[in-house]
């Protein structure tokens, strides 16, 4: 399919009026995307396993999304007590969906849990509670609005993030996260940090276009301009799908 990207969503288990499962995604993920001309395609963990594999394998890109905390046993730990809620049904759907666009060599943007995820699913590690296990000033779970920035981010000179912002050293991103990279996985390298060294942006470096970053780049790009930071990483995964299509 074209510029059909696959966007992984949940499942929230009492959801809706009958209290039955119910799939969920906040539609700025479709706006965003439908903005850089993308067209989502959404997968959840309500599909069967195939389905997961046959509808990625059928689409140019992959986007994970933010969402529940991933199980601490995917990366060997046991659960602290301030861990939030977890999804296993979710955390194996997005294992098939990553595993089938990395096999197809498409592009993956992963954002919030899914630059975690990218992350665990390599072999790297999580902070599973940020106020209890990093314990600094900066502020990574905003109180204010989804279209206000909370704190800087610095960007790893030749880095994927570094190229699409064309070349520019800093930024200034929002944080909704209570959970980060602690030990980055091999062969993936950290593309930007928070101030207080906390890494805010990972790349895979055995793939062509595997990008996480830490933040919210599609909370407020319908006000945004094109030359937004956030719209220009979003941009960038556009080109790369459509690199894919043409391929």
């Amino acid at each position: 399919m074209d510029d059909f990207v696959a966007v992984t969503t949940t499942l929230d288990p009492h959801g809706g009026g009958h209290h039955q499962p119910q799939v969920t995604l906040y539609a700025n993920y479709l706006r965003a995307l439908g903005r850089v001309g993308l067209t989502p395609v959404l997968i959840t963990p309500a599909h069967e396993p195939d389905a997961v594999q046959r509808l990625v394998a059928s689409c140019s890109g992959l986007l994970l999304s933010g969402g529940e905390d991933i199980d601490p046993a995917r990366y060997g730990e046991e659960p602290v007590p301030e861990l939030g809620t977890v999804n296993p049904g979710r955390d194996a759907m997005e294992w098939r969906a990553l595993e089938a666009a990395l096999a197809a060599e498409l592009p993956v943007l992963g954002i919030c849990r899914g630059m975690q995820v990218l992350n665990v699913y390599f072999g790297g590690t999580l902070y599973q509670d940020l106020p209890t296990q990093w314990g600094t000033d900066a502020v990574h779970y905003q109180e204010r609005p989804w279209g206000e920035h909370s704190h800087e981010v610095l960007c790893t000179d030749s880095s994927l993030l570094h190229e699409i912002l064309s070349e520019c050293r800093t930024m200034e991103i929002n944080s909704f996260h209570h959970q980060a990279v602690k030990d980055l996985a091999p062969n993936v390298r950290c593309t930007a940090q928070a101030t207080d060294g906390l890494i805010e942006g990972i790349e895979a470096t055995d793939y062509d276009w595997v990008v996480g970053v830490q933040w919210h780049p599609e909370r407020h790009e319908a006000e945004a301009p094109d030359t937004d930071p956030n719209l220009l990483i979003l941009a960038a995964f556009a080109r790369k799908v459509r690199e894919r299509v043409g391929a």
